[in-house]
């Protein structure tokens, strides 16, 4: 296949954008549309073949870099933009000169010159729904998360894999781009104005190009809102420490911290640097000096940004994540010099979160973390989002304090003892799960069937319901 045969196909088909992707047929944009060609599926071979002969010398260290972008002028058609990486070619055929205004169009792979609107309207109307999530995918309607379930948007049709990727290119940012192209996924961070921030990701799967976007709220939720009891509060007006905030995907842990982060911006005078991958709710500086910086923008790894830290002059540290190895027992060793840490762990108790994170590391290795985590650990929330009676969701929260009684049980292996502590230990502020579920039940904001379904321990939840009258 050479580009003069092509560009002429395409030219008689009525084309104005020919767009080249392996493993996809060749595209082409019309006044109609998008259509693809009959053929077989591109290579990046085949892409470098049809480009060899036009790129010119100046463009060439920038295509071997990733991407380049340059005019070429045919003798019959006019003059032809190209947008061109090592795995996608763009043809944008342009009218001939002179040209009065700009024809508007639409390109794939030149997502920064593309309107947004689609994907606008789309988040308009799930914010307008109260939708926590949004979900696109090849062969299927658009679908929102309305309080914990899955629905289809109303007035929208089934979305082709084209579709698809028209509605998403446009929303990200070349770097995200470049990724995608790489990994098959991008995570990162949009924003409407005066609407909401979005967290999103891009991913590939059999059908196509699909995406999952989180609605971040422009206002944050403040702890007061939020109902945070008095000792979960304590917690942000430690000198030094270790604080998690743990559950499942979607179960509100960034509100939670985002509420204890704003807290602390309202009550303190200090410096806090955040460390999010992408960062989601913004915090303006108020009382303290607050630094955020994203994973893939601003620092390579939460391990990096978190060893970089401790030459920042910190007086609290967020990390969005504790993904792996090193940045837990950086996180440990950061509480211990002084500074009050902050992170996320995917876990549903107390006592499995320490059990987590002890088991990260070697045999030889165990012990000393206990004894590290015994003296660090100030608190964990564990938490899960409930169904409230007449709509909405409301977190149901097990909090655990860093006692002197936790800490013992921490450094002497005895994990498996610390629910009943806690149990005891309730003029501390420490709540267990199934407590906090029947507390949901008893003020008739969460019914007996919804707790139950997300209880982890359901037989001792069933027994205190019986204890208390109330049927499932």
């Amino acid at each position: 296949m050479s580009l003069e045969s092509l560009l002429r196909k395409a030219h008689t088909a009525g084309g104005r954008e020919i767009h080249l992707a392996a493993s996809r047929k060749i595209r082409i944009v019309t006044a109609e549309g998008e259509r693809e060609m009959n053929g077989p599926e591109i290579t990046p071979q085949l892409i470098q073949q049809v480009l060899a002969p036009v790129v010119p010398p100046g463009s060439r260290e920038a295509l071997a870099a990733g991407r380049a972008e340059w005019t070429m002028h045919h003798g019959q058609l006019g003059r032809i933009r190209v947008v061109a990486e090592a795995s996608h070619a763009s043809f944008f055929l342009q009218e001939p000169e002179p040209e009065p205004e700009p024809v508007p169009r639409l390109t794939l792979v030149s997502a920064d010159r593309t309107p947004t609107a689609e994907m606008d309207s789309l988040f308009r109307q799930m914010v307008g729904m109260g939708a926590s999530d949004l979900h696109l995918s090849s062969g299927s309607v658009p679908m929102a998360r309305h309080d914990g379930e899955m629905k289809p948007m109303p007035g929208r049709g089934v979305l082709t894999a084209v579709d698809v990727e028209r509605i998403l290119w446009p929303i990200a940012p070349q770097r995200n781009r470049e990724e995608f192209h790489r990994r098959n996924d991008t995570d990162f961070a949009y924003e409407i104005e005066n609407v909401a921030r979005f967290r999103c990701n891009f991913f590939t799967d059999r059908k196509g190009m699909g995406g999952v976007f989180r609605q971040i709220p422009t206002k944050i939720i403040t702890a007061e809102q939020m109902g945070l009891s008095k000792d979960i509060l304590d917690l942000c007006f430690l000198a030094k420490g270790l604080v998690l905030v743990t559950g499942p995907t979607g179960s509100g842990k960034s509100t939670t911290l985002t509420a204890l982060i704003d807290h602390i911006n309202r009550h303190r005078t200090d410096h806090v640097i955040t460390i999010e991958d992408p960062i989601e709710f913004v915090h303006e500086n108020n009382k303290c000096l607050i630094n955020q910086r994203q994973i893939g923008e601003h620092t390579e790894s939460f391990k990096d940004a978190l060893r970089a830290a401790l030459r920042e002059d910190p007086d609290v540290v967020l990390i969005g994540e504790l993904r792996d190895l090193e940045t837990v027992a950086i996180a440990i060793e950061t509480a211990e010099t002084g500074h009050l840490v902050f992170g996320t762990l995917h876990t549903s108790s107390a006592a499995t979160t320490i059990d987590r994170i002890v088991d990260q590391f070697p045999a030889d290795r165990q012990e000393q973390i206990r004894v590290m985590l015994a003296s660090s650990l100030k608190g964990v929330i564990s938490q899960m989002l409930c169904k409230k009676i007449g709509g909405g969701r409301v977190p149901a929260l097990e909090v655990m304090i860093g006692t002197a009684p936790v800490q013992n049980l921490i450094r002497e292996a005895k994990v498996f003892q610390i629910p009943s502590v806690m149990q005891t230990s309730k003029k501390q502020g420490m709540v267990l799960m199934n407590d906090s579920l029947l507390d949901l039940v008893k003020r008739k904001i969460v019914e007996p069937r919804e707790a139950y379904a997300k209880a982890v321990d359901k037989n001792t939840l069933a027994g205190m319901f019986s204890a208390n009258g109330i049927e499932l």
